[in-house]
């Protein structure tokens, strides 16, 4: 089966290889939903002088006005205008057709298929042919249209604004061999796009409702994460150094590779610096890295690196380091698996840090969708045998309550750091909660903030505290360095 590409890797990822040549495909959505835009960055993307792409409009915008607001994409070029991409307005043929008669159209439609074997041919309404013929003509119309078109190497595109109602009683979308449904949602703090591929024959495509944004680059969509199914994690008896001094002591000489781990602890108890830590060892050991965050922007951290003796600047020049700040105003979920997945590419990004998943959790709103999306998220990460650094924010004050239960089986490694009262002053300890199928020390250790970042100390003795309902406190006259 020969498939033409979008010209959008995603998109051919999501349609199980891009668009079957001789097949016909019904773009379906609101305005607004980026229809006009994902079809003509198409045409671009492949129309040839010897197989160009011919666009289409019915009674739509002028084609001036409908060239003008290309022009601002990077994807838009003139000089392939008339050459390579034509328009053709076929507003005057539906104005002088006959009554219930489609048949000019659809012979020049036809003609230019077989004929001058173009790429691709977009009809851009196809909705408005509604308006001058009866149901029974439409389909007969479209049934030879897509019937004939088949014979050739062409792919045919036939857009329109059809409600979810429509698409389900339309002829076009009994006809057609593929349906892409396109929508709109108005929501604070800002609106989404999204992209769902309904019917594909013979084809494997990705299910789900698939992140979309229009850029200044033009059309883009992000693959739902939970519709790309993980390969195995590759085995290796092989530990990492964490960066963090004392901590690889506790957890067996190091973490596992390919192993995710989340960090627990309250606002300010040194997470992100332990994030810096973390990324700072696979820096000197010369491995790419990745920062994903959602409050620091890219020169806070570097900042907070320098203040630490890390050096950040470099590596993110040079490349070894990508920092990734995502404003939670802006946060999408497929957006952000999309960079992960992305840097995981060529295998050569090995330690990634997420900083933080509560903050992820709460700006995504959607807790419903969050297990199934965490679960692929990691899998995808560990497949590509990349270390996973992750953190969460928990309570400073009152019971500690365990941010994503029934999740945490998830990740391989938890590590929890947590404020102690010692007399009139407040301390940390540091203690690892869990790591599978690995020894680790399960006693409480002193922890601190160096000059080189965190630092984990002696195991504390005569603690008391309830775990997760009072605030643990050394016992009177007791050394909060023991």
């Amino acid at each position: 089966m020969t498939r033409l590409s979008t010209g959008l890797a995603d998109l051919d990822l999501i349609m199980g290889g891009g668009l079957e040549q001789g097949s016909a495909t019904v773009i379906a959505g609101p305005p607004g939903s980026g229809k006009t835009i994902l079809a003509q960055q198409i045409c671009f993307a492949n129309a040839t002088t010897e197989h160009k792409a011919v666009y289409y409009t019915t009674l739509s915008e002028p084609h001036s006005k409908l060239v003008e607001h290309l022009r601002v994409f990077p994807f838009f070029r003139p000089k392939a205008l008339g050459s390579r991409v034509e328009y053709v307005h076929l507003g005057d043929m539906l104005r002088s057709t006959a009554a219930d008669d489609l048949e000019p159209l659809i012979d020049e439609v036809v003609r230019r298929a077989l004929d001058d074997e173009p790429a691709l041919v977009v009809i851009d309404s196809t909705k408005v042919l509604r308006d001058f013929v009866s149901d029974h003509a439409l389909r007969t119309a479209l049934y030879d249209l897509t019937s004939r078109v088949a014979h050739s190497r062409t792919v045919l595109l036939l857009l329109g604004e059809y409600t979810p109602e429509e698409m389900c009683t339309g002829p076009e979308f009994t006809l057609c061999d593929a349906i892409v449904h396109l929508s709109y949602q108005a929501r604070e703090p800002i609106d989404r796009r999204a992209l769902r591929v309904v019917k594909m024959r013979a084809t494997n495509h990705l299910g789900g409702a698939h992140t979309v944004q229009i850029t200044p680059a033009g059309f883009r969509v992000y693959p739902r994460i939970e519709a790309l199914l993980p390969g195995d994690v590759p085995s290796k008896d092989v530990r990492i150094p964490s960066g963090i001094d004392g901590l690889d002591a506790l957890m067996g000489s190091g973490i596992p590779q390919a192993d995710a781990t989340l960090v627990l602890g309250p606002s300010g108890v040194g997470k992100t610096i332990g994030c810096l830590n973390f990324l700072a060892e696979g820096l000197a050991r010369g491995e790419r890295c990745a920062y994903i965050t959602f409050q620091d922007t890219v020169d806070q951290l570097v900042d907070m690196a320098g203040t630490f003796g890390r050096d950040f600047e470099t590596p993110r020049i040079d490349g070894r380091l990508v920092i990734s700040h995502v404003p939670v105003g802006d946060l999408d979920l497929d957006v952000l698996a999309s960079v992960v997945r992305h840097r995981l590419t060529d295998g050569a990004t090995t330690r990634i840090v997420i900083d933080s998943l509560s903050e992820m959790a709460v700006a995504a709103r959607e807790a419903v969708r969050f297990p199934a999306y965490l679960r692929s998220l990691l899998g995808i990460v560990r497949t590509a045998g990349a270390s996973l650094w992750v953190t969460s924010e928990t309570r400073t004050f009152g019971p500690m309550e365990e941010p994503f239960a029934g999740l945490m089986f998830l990740f391989q490694n938890v590590i929890q750091i947590r404020y102690i009262e010692h007399r009139a002053a407040i301390g940390r300890v540091l203690n690892v909660l869990k790591m599978r199928n690995s020894h680790h020390d399960n006693r409480l250790h002193a922890c601190d903030i160096t000059e080189r970042g965190v630092a984990v100390g002696d195991a504390v003795d005569h603690v008391t505290g309830i775990l997760g309902w009072s605030p643990l406190r050394h016992s009177p006259g007791s050394d909060p360095a023991r």
